[in-house]
């Protein structure tokens, strides 16, 4: 499972990649940016860049990094999707399940 949310500066990302790798609730983050995103916010429209930090873990794992990302972040409303993967190579897979386990 991928897990997507975004932020509003660099140290931003780095501290929420950061937290949930030290934490098992990912076995991996990767951080890209600045991406530009137009969005709704209060009856208007906005225009910001953001951080997109793209979280890897599994299902089981799921609701404890979501409880996470939605304590340590700063937005209001954060940005929290999870997309399952349907394949990935067997050998990723598991390295993936073993550094998620709780410890």
């Amino acid at each position: 499972m991928t897990v997507l949310t975004t932020t509003d500066s660099a140290e931003k990302a780095q501290e929420l990649a950061r937290g949930a790798v030290e934490a098992r609730l990912a076995a991996c983050a990767q951080i890209s940016g600045p991406v530009t995103s137009v969005y709704h916010w209060r009856n208007a429209i906005e225009t910001s860049q953001e951080w997109q930090v793209l979280f890897k873990t599994t299902e089981a794992r799921y609701p404890s990094l979501e409880a996470h990302l939605t304590k340590v972040h700063d937005y209001e409303t954060p940005e929290i999707i999870a997309t399952p993967v349907v394949r990935g190579s067997a050998g990723y897979l598991a390295w993936l399940r073993q550094e998620t386990t709780e410890r």
